[in-house]
């Protein structure tokens, strides 16, 4: 996990760096020249922007159900959104003085939603709704060309919360074009969502002309777990974090050698049933991991180290446990807490920091949509 940040591949960075090039000097003919190479779609610059009409179409095609949860997700993301809004504050030191900061929403806000292997409807309602409830009032969405037809449940959400200026452009073109505007694609003042190893790659190297969430890596788990969780449960949890993609991590930490045991066997024996299997192998091979510790001590001092993104507990002291922990995304406390459930209904937002970046930062969130202007107000006689 600590050897996966996206500042160590230069090679990356230059890649995206040339990309990004190529679009300030080039505009929508860059856009449409890298959509052809990478998404293997041809589009005219007309296109790029997406017809209400072909959203709605896409979108009629979600089933009841689906929609239901999608609307029961949105309303509990907004409710857990709106406890963090921000207010401006003035205060006089009593001798003609005063002071405050005045807070105010961003003009514009750019949000990435990936597309790939999976595409998911959560994406949307966690970046679009923190900027609603921060007061953004121009919202604009970049997703590849293909998601929202291959992924109803993604323009479903759009349709939902009201999006209207949405662009078929993904990778790390699309970051520059919100970065630094086409002809087509006005700029924006922060890009936020996760994508791939590109799109990260991009917005690490537009912060500064814009304002960035974080610099997204794979998605990572620990599980931390003593002899009173349940193999099953902790299995299934590992595995819905390995089937993320052939570079998700999924490490169990556990002061139990017979846990461990049990644990691998479920995770082999589960995995077989599974339909991203292959994926599954891929990631748990190269990123997956059992420790067994000695102590609890020992155990949230390697979580410590570690910084996941995803921290479950599981075990017969919590909030002991927790209360130990310094650095991790997101916790999720108990065996009917798994983290599926926060990543997509909860209401705490799911795109955390990764590769260790929870020892400096957090959840993304409505102060991501935020400036805070100082306010200095001095009287004559005081000056």
């Amino acid at each position: 996990m600590k050897e996966r940040r996206i500042a160590a591949d230069a090679g990356l960075l230059s890649a995206a760096a040339e990309i990004i090039e190529e679009v300030r000097r080039r505009g929508d003919a860059a856009l449409l020249d890298y959509t052809a190479r990478f998404d293997g779609v041809r589009l005219r610059a007309c296109e790029l922007r997406v017809e209400e009409s072909a959203l709605r179409e896409s979108a009629a095609r979600v089933d009841s159900r689906v929609l239901g949860a999608l609307r029961a997700s949105i309303r509990n993301v907004r409710a857990f959104h709106e406890r963090e809004r921000a207010e401006s504050w003035e205060f006089e030191t009593g001798r003609g003085v005063r002071l405050g900061q005045r807070v105010t929403p961003v003009d514009a806000a750019g949000l990435y939603v990936p597309g790939g292997t999976a595409s998911y409807p959560s994406s949307v309602v966690m970046n679009v709704v923190p900027a609603q409830v921060a007061g953004v009032k121009r919202i604009a969405v970049v997703t590849p060309p293909r998601t929202l037809s291959q992924t109803p449940a993604v323009a479903a959400a759009l349709v939902e919360l009201g999006v209207a200026e949405i662009y078929q452009v993904g990778g790390a073109q699309a970051v520059a074009a919100l970065a630094y505007g086409t002809e087509t694609i006005p700029r924006v003042d922060v890009i936020t969502g996760p994508g791939n190893k590109y799109v990260a790659a991009a917005k690490k190297l537009v912060f500064g002309a814009v304002g960035i969430d974080s610099i997204a890596g794979p998605s990572e788990v620990v599980v931390l777990a003593d002899e009173t969780a349940r193999a099953d449960f902790v299995a299934a949890d590992l595995l819905a974090q390995a089937e993320h993609g052939e570079d998700a991590s999924a490490v169990l930490v556990t002061t139990d050698s017979e846990l461990a045991g049990c644990v691998a066997a479920e995770v082999a024996r589960q995995a077989e049933t599974l339909p991203r299997r292959k994926i599954i192998e891929c990631s748990l091979a190269d990123f997956g991991a059992v420790f067994v510790v000695g102590s609890l001590e020992e155990a949230c001092e390697l979580v410590n180290e570690l910084a996941p993104e995803h921290l479950e507990i599981n075990m017969r002291d919590e909030e002991g446990a927790a209360a130990r922990v310094r650095h991790a995304g997101a916790i999720f406390f108990g065996a009917h807490t798994p983290e599926a459930v926060g990543d997509y209904f909860a209401g705490p937002n799911h795109v955390l920091p990764t590769g260790g970046a929870a020892r400096f930062s957090s959840a993304l969130g409505v102060h991501n949509f935020l400036r805070r202007t100082s306010v200095i107000r001095y009287t004559r006689e005081e000056l």
